[in-house]
């Protein structure tokens, strides 16, 4: 599941344990981006609070499948196939339409946004590839092409934080060989009103 050495949830104690009991799926399944924090409980904590408060906090007002969509984008840049798996998924359950997600990963795999997104849109998945890519190129005019495309200042900063949360992310999947096996794919922190649960449904 990874390259280093990882505690598993039956064998798991103090700390650990009651950070496994919070993020834990059905079946006390945690998923292998979370195990491979378990040598450092502290950091898998910091790690899951970005996580919920970045992707799944009740004050967001960009839509949340469209920033997982964002970040199987940004993840897919990255060739993190563990997040791509994961979060096209989750994206795929809030969205409840096979025929719409199809035509978004043609989009997203493609770099071809005017497939499926509104220019709107395109310009957040532009700004996410950018800050991606060449995060020293972005400046002023990206942001203000947001905002003049209809983007809010509070948008923007959550688009800004799910693009590097997900850099984040890949960069611990791919620098840990972190694998899907064993895990439940799209699952998420269903309660966006409470920040401190963390379970995954």
């Amino acid at each position: 599941m990874t390259w280093i050495r990882t505690i598993d949830f039956d064998k798991a104690e103090g700390k650990l344990k009651r950070l496994y009991d919070r993020v834990k799926g059905p079946g006390d399944n945690v998923d292998n981006i979370m195990l491979a924090h378990s040598l450092r409980p502290h950091s898998m904590e910091g790690h899951m609070a970005l996580y919920k408060n970045v992707l799944h906090h009740a004050d967001n007002t960009v839509e949340k499948w469209f920033l997982e969509a964002l970040g199987v984008f940004v993840s897919h840049q990255n060739q993190c196939d563990y997040c791509v798996d994961h979060h096209f998924e989750g994206m795929k359950r809030l969205l409840q339409d096979e025929k719409r997600s199809a035509q978004i990963w043609e989009a997203l795999t493609a770099a071809h946004f005017e497939i499926a997104f509104s220019q709107k849109e395109v310009e957040a998945f532009r700004y996410a590839r950018r800050l991606t890519l060449t995060p020293v190129e972005v400046g002023a005019p990206e942001v203000e092409s947001l905002r003049d495309l209809g983007w809010t200042d509070g948008e923007i900063l959550e688009i800004n934080q799910v693009v590097a949360y997900f850099n984040y992310a890949n960069r611990t999947v791919l620098g840990l060989g972190v694998s899907t096996e064993g895990d439940n794919l799209g699952l998420s922190p269903g309660d966006s009103s409470d920040p401190d649960n963390w379970q995954h449904h």
